[in-house]
């Protein structure tokens, strides 16, 4: 992932923001220090932003797409009251086993349900109560059937998260499969009239998209 703000003020905010509990530290250290790719966790400011947006929310469910080593699905789960679900997709059985040993240290562990498997597939099996907030942060070629999948299943009101969305500047000239779904994604969400959205320049690219009250 290249680094979009200059290193020094990626710093500054990364100090500025709130730290997170000693099980977080571990878990990206771990992760840094033994998983492939571990570029893909988010760190400690968006992981910050998830939390805050999921208790501005008042979130009682939650969706998550891409659970990797789950720093992400911890901090939404925190944000959660004790009765709370977060269901989180993913389909690597090593990823999601490092996921799971630090969840179990965590007292918001066991607010979170892993769904292996195709993700869209599972998504598409969600028919219950809807999610007041959902987090896509995987699977970047199909967004935008994730999109499709996932409007409908909010709550008027509710809030999709999208992670990703500059991916390092080569949505302005999308060439691979996964810059092409993540651009898509972006026109969607400006031109759904179901949704309000603005895109935030947070590390790669956050897009909040508020499902109106009418649709």
């Amino acid at each position: 992932m290249k680094q979009l703000l200059p290193p020094d003020i990626d710093q500054y905010a990364h100090d500025h923001t709130r730290p997170r509990p000693a099980v977080f530290d571990e878990l990206r250290a771990y992760t840094f220090e033994h998983v492939d790719m571990p570029q893909m966790q988010v760190g400690r400011v968006e992981g910050a932003l998830l939390k805050m947006l999921a208790t501005l929310m008042g979130a009682r469910r939650i969706l998550e797409i891409g659970t990797y080593t789950g720093y992400s699905g911890l901090c939404l789960a925190e944000a959660l009251p004790d009765d709370g679900q977060l269901i989180t997709c993913d389909c690597s059985e090593e990823f999601t086993a490092v996921a799971k040993s630090f969840w179990a240290k965590s007292p918001h562990g066991h607010k979170i349900e892993l769904r292996m498997g195709d993700a869209l597939e599972t998504v598409r099996s969600l028919n219950d109560e809807p999610f007041d907030m959902a987090f896509l942060d995987a699977d970047k070629a199909r967004y935008p059937e994730y999109f499709e999948q996932i409007v409908p299943r909010l709550r008027p009101g509710g809030l999709l998260v999208i992670d990703n969305v500059l991916w390092s500047g080569a949505v302005l000239d999308p060439q691979t499969d996964d810059a092409k779904g993540i651009a898509a994604v972006n026109e969607l969400a400006q031109s759904d009239e179901r949704v309000d959205n603005v895109l935030l320049p947070v590390r790669d690219g956050v897009m909040l998209v508020r499902k109106l009250s009418c649709c």
